[in-house]
């Protein structure tokens, strides 16, 4: 049983922190690239989509109380199971995280450190990663209550701060490329609600489970009104990120915000709140990798593997050579492991755990 418990607000901006360090980097890019300029029309849609889900996957465990995936999977298929999605789920955090890791730096780096080596910029955020994992994961969840509403905030001003350099006929015609690109092909951009993977892992954390359902829908719509506010400000900035460079694109939104000569760098502001708001995501990615870790191979204390792990995520942050690579993990590569994995797969598994359940009542009743 974990030790760690998380009231609402806590496990609700928990599951805020990993969508929104995503939509910091390229994620409003990929939206956009996908639906053009119904991409706001379309995060409606992919947005109640995500509730539907989010509720679907609350239903399947209100017969699991207090239970995660790995135990239902134990539950369901036995050791092998739950050793097989574990390691799943566990690659999963850890190559996604290294990937934004890696992203994340090649951007600092471009931005202000152009002759600074990408493994010195990479060593910051993993020495910052393993002293963090030796604190109590109280302590991040703690700072990271901090941390979301700053970020939050951020993104509201930064819309709002840019009104005067919207241009709303950006949004039109109002279906992009038509139905089929906006409510088919268009639901690929599902994967942007990246947190739903962390709903499974959850619940033994919650002091009340009972209140899982209200932390997964008001995570999810949260995380819609910030991804909202985020593709709003691009699309309306800039025409299909044509004038941007290839580092954040809210990065640049940011450079036009002006208040003349009184606030002067605001973009160094932005870029302090989204660095810690990116550590707080790597501590807690790291934190619920070590817990599945620690539930396949039963040892009693994980904080020791916290070296291990980090150095883990440095030598895959390095494995990408280019921005190509990346671009191909995070924009294809990325989507289908999220379908496949975290929708696909976990939601069979919750499913045919309750059949079971169900019939074992039956023979017993």
């Amino acid at each position: 049983m974990n030790n760690t418990k998380l009231g609402n607000f806590e496990a609700i901006a928990l599951i805020l922190t990993i969508i929104i360090n995503h939509t910091i980097l390229n994620l409003p890019k990929a939206l956009v690239d996908t639906t053009k300029s119904s991409t706001i029309l379309n995060l409606f849609y992919v947005s109640i989509i995500a509730i539907i889900i989010a509720t679907v996957i609350y239903r399947l465990f209100k017969n699991f109380p207090g239970l995660d995936l790995l135990d239902i999977s134990s539950y369901l298929g036995g050791n092998f199971l739950k050793v097989f999605i574990g390691i799943l789920f566990f690659a999963y955090f850890i190559i996604s995280s290294s990937t934004l890791l890696r992203c994340f730096c090649n951007n600092l780096q471009t931005l202000y450190y152009p002759w600074t080596s990408i493994v010195f910029i990479i060593l910051l955020f993993v020495i910052a990663l393993m002293v963090n994992g030796h604190l109590s994961f109280n302590a991040t969840i703690r700072s990271n209550l901090f941390i979301i509403p700053m970020v939050l905030i951020s993104v509201v001003f930064l819309f709002i701060a840019n009104i005067q350099n919207f241009s709303i006929h950006r949004i039109f015609p109002l279906l992009g490329e038509g139905l089929s690109t906006t409510f088919f092909s268009g639901i690929s951009n599902l994967f942007a609600f990246g947190g739903l993977a962390f709903l499974y892992f959850i619940p033994p954390y919650l002091k009340e489970t009972k209140d899982f359902h209200k932390v997964t829908i008001l995570s999810i719509i949260l995380s819609a009104l910030y991804l909202l506010f985020s593709v709003s400000t691009l699309l309306f900035m800039f025409n299909s990120f044509s004038e941007t460079s290839k580092v954040m694109p809210l990065y640049d939104a940011v450079r036009y915000i002006d208040f003349g000569t009184f606030f002067q760098r605001l973009d160094a502001i932005f870029l302090l709140i989204w660095i810690m708001s990116f550590i707080s995501y790597l501590s807690i990615v790291t934190k619920f990798s070590l817990d599945i870790f620690k539930k396949l191979s039963n040892i009693k204390n994980e904080k020791n593997l916290v070296f291990s792990i980090s150095l883990l995520i440095l030598a895959i942050t390095l494995i990408f050579k280019n921005t190509s690579m990346l671009n191909f993990f995070e924009n294809t590569l990325y989507k289908y492991i999220f379908f496949i994995l975290v929708i696909f797969i976990s939601i069979s598994i919750l499913i045919f755990a309750n059949i079971k359940k169900r019939i074992n009542k039956r023979i017993v009743g």
